[in-house]
């Protein structure tokens, strides 16, 4: 709550505001504080302002001459009453300021409107305000002066005198400041002047005509208003009228538009030279011949469509408007648009045609162009989404009234996207061609080929059964996954399909596409190249998919997702060295959900880089509470990775929790790898210069390449569980493990063993020098206020189940310890 005198002083302010829209209501409308009058640009405002000064300045020199004969009869009237030297004052002070008043409007008089700048107008404004401030002044001492010391008659006089010149506003009106400058002066003397003398009909009189100078400038800053709008809307039309004025001498300078006339038997007359251009023909050839034979092209050519409908209503004498003839012209057809009336003379006799004609060949073109591009696809050629929901309800329609199936092959490439941003849109611009020009022989008489967008395409087949679906399926299959050549590159891509059927699967195009594209996301889940047809347990899952989507979005907005945080431990020295922050859902409905089933869907549909960027937040926050030696590991999904914001995230998440750098670890798994674009490199590069660690996780599962070792700045490498679980059963995963190690040493890499277990996995890893362990021999992943317990206490479990001595046949060859 704010102080009684700042509330009041905020009242104030208001009220100023109102004020100054009430006294300046043009320049209100220019701040646009006033929706209806608004001044569209800063040279309508200077014209408006100029023009309001015109208007004011007109009429100076009548009203500077009426101030002189007001000043004078004050003189001469009031001169018995012996204040001489006022009345002196007076008349000189009026009528010096009234011969500058005079001068100011003809110096302005003079000067070009079009050259005068922004600095002249607003000097015309304070001169005029000045002098004005000069006259209100100079009247409104006369009131102080002569009416307490005069009689009835001299006091009435004073009175009218006031009164007249409060009127004066109106002359001046069309600038309220100016306006203002000489009524108020004036009015606050008429009134001391009155009010002064202690009686109460100079007290009365004073209130009457402060009202009534109250209402001449109420009545006046409408008449501001007026004027200003006035002047706008004149200056606005007066544009309007030169811009039209320019267009219409353009329009006769270059229309396309000529006028023909034919006589009584439907030849050419008065034919002019434009008539003779479209053709193609001399003025004398063109005179007399046939209207006929200039639709045809000439005496031996043949009319085209509209042309005998033209003919048909001149000869029945019958007006026309915008009538579309096809005209031959050589090698190439115009269109022609034409408009005639039959023209009589006065005695009612027919004597003839005349009309207007344009050429129209362009729009015709344009016309079908855009025909084409509402059915077709400009970059392949191929039928679009609009026509596929046309054949699409013709198929389901027919199929439904046969009983004879179609099939819907939903097509999506593999890899497109890898390609389009590794070598640029114009590659994979020639890639989609590419795939429509294999595509466009399938085509047949009872097989229909569509783009439905980016790098999506259709099928419809008129088939037997699914039989005849799947093997188109392999056979579009085999085709579209041979490697591409596009400009030196070879690009290689395959295509995933989904099939339904109709009427069996759907009965409706729209219900057709989405279980197609139910089975193509089942497709996809098998891996690149492979086909599904629909199955009715689909819909149930991906019901059950879509209230998982729903669960997973509000749980972002009800923070129900929190983390718990697994240690890893120096197998040095036993103490903890980083935590893993590991995201943990508790739904009301579904209980405690496990991450492998829904980071799957966040990754899916795009909420996995609000999730991530939550997490950062959250385990930064924590982190900065716990010894300084002590790092946080974070999850970062390769959706998120290759996000353009991503680093600026980090960088943020740091800046807000006041984390250093070097204790944020960043892990990604081999797949962000794959996708070799220039963001994914610029990220890793700009995360290694603000100093923050990048581990690999899950290695040697996936895409492993020990090529990712050496070409990307990674500071940590954490062996997958699968090869820690088997290490003290199975030799490879040891042979894995150990191969993994030998060349993290040589690169100065640090290792994390993951999903250890068991003392023994612990001793085998240790006695091989892998640098840390994570898993459940030493903790699980546990809430943040756990933390500081954990950190004290795993160095005194380690302590116990990995004493210093180790027993001699833990030391030696590999092979003595899967005995």
């Amino acid at each position: 709550m704010g102080s009684p005198r700042r509330t009041q002083i905020g009242r104030w302010a208001a009220a100023g505001v109102r004020l100054r829209h009430w006294l300046w209501p043009a320049r209100a409308a220019r701040a646009g504080t006033e929706p209806a009058e608004p001044a569209e640009s800063e040279r309508y405002t200077l014209a408006t302002r100029l023009g309001q000064l015109d208007e004011t300045l007109k009429l100076a020199n009548y009203s500077a001459i009426t101030h002189v004969i007001v000043a004078a009869v004050v003189l001469v009237y009031f001169w018995g009453d012996a204040q001489h030297a006022y009345l002196i004052g007076l008349f000189l002070v009026v009528s010096v300021t009234s011969c500058i008043a005079v001068a100011a409007a003809w110096a302005h008089r003079r000067q070009d409107a079009e050259m005068m700048s922004e600095a002249d107008i607003a000097l015309g404004y304070r001169v005029s305000n000045l002098i004005a401030l000069a006259l209100g002044a100079a009247w409104g001492t006369m009131p102080i002066a002569l009416f307490a010391p005069s009689d009835g008659d001299h006091r009435m006089l004073v009175i009218a005198i006031a009164a007249g010149l409060i009127a004066d506003a109106y002359v001046i009106g069309p600038i309220l400041s100016v306006a203002l400058a000489f009524t108020l002066p004036l009015m606050a003397g008429s009134f001391l002047g009155l009010a002064r003398t202690g009686e109460m009909i100079g007290a009365q009189i004073a209130v009457l005509l402060t009202v009534y100078a109250a209402f001449v400038l109420f009545s006046v800053r409408r008449m501001s208003h007026l004027s200003f709008r006035r002047i706008l809307d004149s200056v606005r039309v007066s544009d309007q009228n030169e811009t039209i004025g320019l267009l219409l001498h353009e329009f006769e300078e270059s229309t396309s538009d000529w006028l023909w006339e034919t006589d009584s038997e439907g030849c050419f007359e008065h034919v002019s030279a434009r008539v003779a251009q479209v053709a193609g023909r001399s003025v004398e050839a063109l005179q007399g011949s046939a209207f006929a034979a200039f639709l045809a092209g000439g005496p031996e050519g043949t009319l085209g469509s509209g042309a005998p409908e033209i003919l048909a209503l001149i000869r029945g004498r019958i007006a026309f408007r915008d009538h579309v003839v096809e005209r031959p012209a050589g090698a190439e057809t115009r269109w022609w648009q034409l408009s005639g009336k039959p023209a009589y003379d006065r005695a009612g006799r027919f004597t003839g045609f005349r009309g207007v004609g344009s050429d129209i060949t362009a729009s015709r073109e344009s016309e079908a162009r855009i025909a084409f591009l509402a059915s077709y696809d400009p970059l392949t050629g191929l039928a679009n989404r609009a026509l596929f929901q046309d054949r699409a309800t013709a198929e389901c329609a027919r199929a439904a009234a046969s009983g004879t199936p179609c099939a819907l092959l939903y097509l999506d490439l593999d890899g497109f996207k890898i390609v389009n941003d590794t070598f640029g849109h114009g590659v994979g611009d020639q890639l989609l061609r590419s795939v429509a020009a294999r595509l466009q022989p399938v085509g047949a008489e009872d097989v229909w080929i569509f783009r439905l967008g980016g790098d999506e395409f259709a099928v419809l087949q008129r088939c037997a059964g699914a039989e005849d679906a799947i093997a188109l399926a392999r056979r579009l299959i085999a085709l579209l996954s041979t490697a591409y050549l596009i400009d030196a590159v070879k690009a290689e891509i395959g295509v995933s399909i989904g099939i339904a059927l109709t009427p069996a699967d759907a009965q409706d195009p729209e219900s057709l596409l989405r279980k197609a594209d139910l089975a193509l996301y089942r497709a996809k889940a098998k891996g690149k190249g492979s086909f599904y047809v629909f199955e009715n347990d689909l819909e149930v899952t991906q019901r059950a998919r879509r209230e998982l989507e729903a669960d997973i979005k509000l749980a972002i907005e009800r923070n129900e997702l929190t983390l718990h945080y697994q240690p890893l431990t120096s197998l040095r020295d036993g103490r903890v060295v980083c935590f893993e922050a590991l995201l943990r859902w508790s739904n009301p409905s579904r209980g405690f959900v496990s991450p492998t089933e829904f980071i799957p869907v966040a990754e899916a549909t795009g909420m996995i880089v609000a999730i991530g960027r939550h997490v950062l937040r959250q385990a930064c926050r924590e982190a900065a509470r716990w010894p300084r030696h002590i790092r946080v590991a974070v999850n970062i999904s390769p959706i998120q990775f290759r996000t353009t914001g991503f680093v600026q995230d980090i960088a943020e998440a740091l800046a807000a929790t006041g984390l250093d750098p070097d204790r944020l670890e960043i892990e990604i798994t081999e797949s962000v790898f794959l996708d070799k674009t220039a963001i994914t490199m610029t990220n890793l590069n700009e995360l290694r210069g603000m100093g923050i660690r990048i581990a690999l996780d899950d290695f040697g599962t996936g895409y492993s390449s020990l090529s990712y070792l050496a070409k990307f700045p990674v500071d940590k490498i954490k062996i997958d569980r699968s090869f820690v679980r088997d290490i003290n059963a199975s030799d490879q995963s040891l042979a894995v493990i150990e191969a993994i190690l030998a060349i993290a040493q040589k690169l100065s890499i640090s290792v994390t063993a993951e999903g250890v277990e068991t003392v023994e996995q612990a001793r085998i890893l240790k006695a091989r020098n892998c640098n840390d362990i994570q898993g459940y021999l030493l903790s699980p992943a546990r809430p943040a206020a756990e933390i500081l317990e954990i950190i004290e206490r795993i160095p005194q479990d380690f302590g116990r189940l990995l004493p210093p001595e180790m027993p001699r046949a833990w030391a030696g060859p590999a092979r003595a310890v899967g005995a």
